[in-house]
Formats: structure tokens, sequence, C-alpha cells
């Protein structure tokens, strides 16, 4: 039951993860571009700061509960008196799934930090400069979950 309730968390957390990525930079982000520049930074400044909090959570769960399923695996295929290898798509789901969590980490607590002392010094021209970074970053991490996603569903073997 309680694999069951962490691949559950897992999942409810990868989803929220990887849809916030699409909503912000497919819909939200081209919908801003009609605001002026204060409004745009401080509007994004403010939804930044909800968004990427809750993904700090909920990439770390995604972290922690991916490293407890595959120790739960890999300790009751041992103790049934097999070897453990772990398959191809968790090697790959694992360790793209560490980098990703760690550009949310310097998207968090490196260029946000930039943002909020732009829009609290009033310099949009930096503000915006910002955006574009964390813009660049959501999209390269948007990418490489994506690439989790196919490589997890479709396999690495035909």
């Amino acid at each position: 039951m309680l694999y069951a309730v962490l691949k559950l968390i897992h999942l409810l957390s990868v989803i929220v993860w990887i849809g916030g990525m699409v909503f912000s930079h497919f819909f939200l982000r081209p919908a801003l571009g009609e605001l002026d520049p204060p409004v745009k930074a401080r509007l994004m400044a403010a939804v930044l700061s909800r968004f990427l909090n809750a993904v700090l959570v909920l990439g770390t769960l995604t972290v922690f509960s991916g490293l407890w399923m595959i120790g739960r695996v890999a300790k009751q295929t041992v103790q049934a008196g097999l070897p453990f290898n772990m398959p191809l798509e968790w090697w790959v789901m694992s360790g793209l799934g560490l980098f990703m969590w760690l550009v949310l980490g310097h998207i968090r607590f490196v260029l946000f930090k930039r943002l909020r002392r732009a829009v609290d010094g009033l310099d949009w021209s930096a503000a915006n400069r910002v955006l574009v970074q964390i813009r660049h970053w959501v999209l390269f991490n948007l990418s490489v979950g994506l690439l989790i996603v196919a490589v997890v569903v479709i396999g690495t073997s035909t």
C-alpha cells in the first residue's frame, strides 16, 4: 500500500511540475506580452513565487519518492535471492530527474532572487532580462521532463 501511495505522489508531483511549465511557457508568458513591463514583471514575480515554491516541494517529493521506490524494489529483489539490475529507464529517470531538480534550484534560488531584486528596485529592463533567462531554463527543464516521460513510457528497447 505504501508503495502505491508513493507512486501516486510521485506521478501527481510530476504532472503538476510539467503541466505548470507547459502552462507558464506556452500560455501565460505569451499572453503577458501585451502588458506594460512593470505590470508584466510584477505579475510574473507573483506567479513564479507561488509556482516555484510549490514545485520545489513537489520536486523534492518526486526525488525522494522515486529513490524510496527504487530502494524498495531493490531490497525485495535481493531478499528474494535475485540480483537487482535497475532497468535503463529507471537510470534515465533518476539521473535526469535529479538534474531537473538541480535546474529548478537554480531557477528558484538564483534567477528568481534576481527577478525579485529587479522588481523591488523598479528596474524593469533587468526584470525582463531575468524573465528571459527563466524562460530559457524552464523550456530546457520542460524538454528534459518530456524526454523522461517518453523514455519511461516508450522504453529504451523495442
